[in-house]
């Protein structure tokens, strides 16, 4: 892969983390805002609702963190775009949709298929 893609992936990894780190620090300001009491039971329950989703998100993105800063790696080391499967190269459009793919289409599939057969 040549430099100039590198760098293409590592400024869309660079800002899918910042964007990350931004939504974590709302999450946090917006529970800090919130700390008012209701004492309507349906508007509290509403609350918690809210809140409950909010930390599944940043809990998934939080997941998501690791993967971008492992794939930030790959680009430093000089194995990003390489599966870990087969060690052929990942396909560019499949890197554009989910740049911390660390395998290709073919070898994802296969553990897909794998993990259906053993009810993963």
């Amino acid at each position: 892969m040549d430099s100039a893609l590198l760098e293409h992936f590592k400024k869309k990894l660079m800002d899918q983390r910042q964007q990350i780190i931004q939504n974590a620090a709302n999450t946090i300001n917006d529970m800090q805002s919130e700390a008012e009491h209701y004492p309507d039971p349906n508007d509290r329950a509403s609350l918690e609702t809210d809140r409950s989703f909010n930390l599944r998100l940043r809990e998934r993105e939080r997941h998501l963190l690791n993967k971008i800063d492992v794939a930030l790696e790959r680009i430093n080391n000089g194995s990003f775009g390489i599966c870990e499967n087969c060690g052929l190269e990942i396909s560019i459009p499949r890197l554009e949709a989910r740049p911390v793919s660390t395998l290709c289409i073919s070898c994802k599939t296969a553990q897909e298929e794998m993990e259906k057969v053993r009810g993963d």
